[in-house]
């Protein structure tokens, strides 16, 4: 557990579950064994990459998020970054402000495909996830990004 009020500074690898409710500048890495989880919590922050493989986020992450099983997004939290993911589970009210890419390969990295002609995935890059707190179904819409 990383206590609220305590800032760690230095990348970070653990094993088993780890807890954030205060600050880290840097990036968090899991050990292989075990089912290693992370969770950020209200008060959490991390700023850095994070590449574990389930992962909650009810806090802040600057940075992307690269998870092998699952990634779950709480009403309050705020993700600045690419969200990498197998599953996803976001609440209505989270906020992504990046791209959310399914599929993780082995070494933990976006799959891509390579059946799909250019001009479909020229315009599906042309639109991005948004979440809008808003909305009266599930939350999501779909914007067109600016050229």
């Amino acid at each position: 557990v990383i206590a609220e009020g305590t800032h760690v500074l230095g990348e970070i690898k653990f094993f088993g579950a780890l807890v954030i409710e205060g600050e880290i500048t840097g990036n968090i890495l899991s050990q292989e064994g075990g089912e290693p989880s992370l969770t950020v919590l209200d008060k959490g922050l991390v700023r850095g990459e994070i590449r574990v493989p389930s992962v909650l986020v009810c806090g802040r992450v600057i940075g992307d998020i690269y998870a092998d099983k699952v990634i779950e997004l709480a009403a309050g939290a705020v993700v600045e970054g690419n969200v990498h993911y197998n599953v996803l589970e976001v609440a209505k009210g989270a906020q992504v402000n990046g791209s959310l890419v399914q599929g993780i390969s082995e070494h933990g990295s976006a799959k891509v495909s390579t059946t799909a002609d250019s001009k479909t995935d020229q315009q599906n890059r042309a639109f991005e996830p948004v979440i809008d707190s808003t909305s009266d179904d599930d939350g999501f819409e779909l914007s067109k990004k600016p050229a």
